[in-house]
């Protein structure tokens, strides 16, 4: 019996892994004294974080609020900037002419990192939560502007051209069936984004945007670790709760899943 030739999908599959070899040598990830180093270096910084201090907890707790309201905020002013630009950039409603420059406008906004757009705002307004909230609305005009007018192009086209056929205008399509049918995906991307925000605004304070990251990046640069530690958990409980907290928002709102599935 001959022996059977590789498949396309081998053959790929062993050359993307030679490549990922490659550039794991010339990142220095395959040099054997250097991850002994990491490694050791790991252990000893593992090491000093514990146990965690109690002494910033006031100072952490402060600042813990503070970053679900950069989060909070800055996803509301995102999604009342995006809303409308998604409407826009979909296509089934106002065609590719103004759709197509909306969405390269998205994703221009999108190509920039949260953290860039919040040095950004710190020129603009100075170090503070205000920047950081700014700047997280930033990037949620784009990545949820994108989400939404998917889920917007995503509605049943036998909807969108049944109320076409009685004579319905664009404003009217939007409002009597685009929004009414992406309803469930609005909230759940909507959901979604909040959480990604309070992760992101955690670290807003590294360029001084307000948050639990400037105290992260000060007791980085001062060797705090056992604050570190504190810190961190601070950051963990809250994107847990957030993660419950929305969780519990879907089962209530969102229809159930059918059974079985």
């Amino acid at each position: 019996m001959s022996a059977r030739r590789p498949s396309g999908l081998s053959v790929t599959a062993a050359l993307a892994a030679a490549v990922a070899l490659v550039m794991m040598a010339d990142l220095g990830l395959l040099d054997r004294r250097q991850l002994s180093l990491a490694w050791s270096n790991t252990v000893v910084f593992v090491g000093e974080l514990f146990p965690p201090s109690a002494q910033p907890m006031p100072t952490l707790l402060d600042a813990t609020v503070e970053t679900l309201q950069i989060a909070y905020v800055g996803t509301v002013l995102g999604f009342i900037a995006a809303l409308p630009l998604a409407i826009l950039a979909t296509r089934t409603i106002f065609g590719p002419y103004v759709a197509g420059p909306v969405r390269l406008l998205l994703a221009a906004v999108r190509t920039v990192p949260a953290l860039l757009w919040a040095v950004v705002f710190v020129v603009a307004f100075g170090l503070g939560p205000a920047a950081g909230a700014l700047g997280i609305a930033a990037y949620t005009l784009g990545y949820l502007g994108k989400l939404l007018y998917e889920a917007f192009e995503g509605v049943d086209h036998e909807v969108v051209d049944a109320v076409w056929s009685v004579g319905c205008n664009r404003v009217q399509l939007t409002r009597f069936a685009v929004l009414p049918e992406a309803a469930n995906q609005i909230l759940s991307q909507l959901l979604f984004v909040f959480e990604y925000n309070v992760r992101a605004s955690s670290i807003m304070g590294f360029v001084g945007a307000g948050g639990i990251g400037f105290h992260l990046l000060g007791y980085l640069q001062l060797l705090q670790y056992r604050n570190l530690l504190t810190a961190l958990l601070l950051t963990l409980g809250l994107v847990l709760l957030i993660d419950y907290a929305s969780s519990r928002v879907r089962r209530l709102v969102l229809p159930p899943l059918a059974h079985g599935a």
